[in-house]
């Protein structure tokens, strides 16, 4: 018996070996601690990302009548509000510009701010069905998100180029400077969005104070006035919430009008950035257990 069984274990021990080598045994651990964010494996799958973006751009206005008109109408209709309100009614100071291309210039990164920032902050809830299906780094799905709402924005800002030429407005060379306050918009929207998505899962009602919290953001940023309006003694404080830099920076980049980057510039960029980096980690730490919560 023992001169066949040690033949046969032999045997079995090298086909083992064999399939290891064929086929490696992938281990999947869950991180430990305040783990790195590892941006490395998110670039490895970046198709993945670039997929997920755009399933959500084409998902978004499926069986719509019209479809990505929607994405004009919007900024477009609350152009003529805030124009009829806080232009004829109140008649805000507006720099010297038309109040519809002053308003829709600040509207613009504001929509792509609230839109991504939502997006990011939900993109946890609307895709358990896979993240409980399928490992890849979970950090994918709120970036996917930001990344789609890149697209409303492209197609807004080609009516925006059409409203320049109807008034008669050039750019200036400080147009050269709209994609830093592009960018930071999208770290913005980001950065919020990481905290959010994080909190949403172990608390639901994180997306119901969300629509309020945006509402009033929007109110304490410059989109339907100018900071100009702020008393002095404000202006320093006022200046340090991102949006404000970001919508002058827009107004100032495109219409030349408002005040241009300052050192509170440079001060709410730097709190994005802390955001942005504590908002990543915190997300890696909450990652691990994301699919028991869900």
């Amino acid at each position: 018996m023992n001169s066949f069984a040690e033949p046969i274990a032999v045997e079995n021990d090298v086909r083992r070996q064999t399939e290891e080598k064929v086929f490696p045994t992938i281990v999947i651990k869950a991180s430990r601690g305040w783990s790195s964010l590892d941006l490395k494996h998110v670039w490895e799958y970046r198709e993945l990302l670039y997929f997920l973006a755009w399933r959500e751009v084409k998902g978004r206005y499926r069986q719509m009548a019209l479809g990505p008109l929607w994405i004009v109408i919007q900024p477009f209709m609350q152009m003529v509000i805030f124009s009829a309100i806080f232009g004829g009614i109140a008649r805000l100071p507006s720099d010297g510009i038309p109040y519809p291309i002053f308003t829709f210039t600040a509207l613009l990164p504001w929509q792509l701010f609230a839109e991504a920032t939502r997006r990011a902050a939900n993109s946890l809830l609307n895709q358990q069905s896979v993240i409980s299906k399928v490992y890849f780094p979970r950090l994918v799905i709120p970036i996917s998100a930001v990344l789609g709402s890149l697209v409303d924005f492209g197609a807004s800002f080609l009516v925006l180029i059409g409203m320049m030429v109807f008034y008669g407005i050039a750019p200036t060379w400080a147009v050269l400077t709209l994609p830093f306050f592009l960018l930071l918009a999208c770290a913005s929207a980001l950065a919020v969005g990481l905290w959010l998505a994080s909190l949403s899962v172990k608390f639901r009602d994180v997306a119901l104070g969300l629509g309020l919290g945006i509402s009033l953001w929007q109110y304490v940023s410059p989109v339907a006035y100018t900071s100009s309006v702020i008393p002095e003694r404000w202006q320093s404080l006022y200046r340090l919430n991102p949006l404000a830099g970001i919508i002058d920076g827009f107004r100032w980049a495109l219409l030349g009008a408002g005040q241009g980057p300052d050192w509170t510039l440079a001060a709410s960029s730097l709190i994005v950035l802390a955001l942005l980096i504590s908002g990543a980690y915190y997300f890696r730490r909450t990652e691990r257990t994301i699919v028991d919560l869900m």
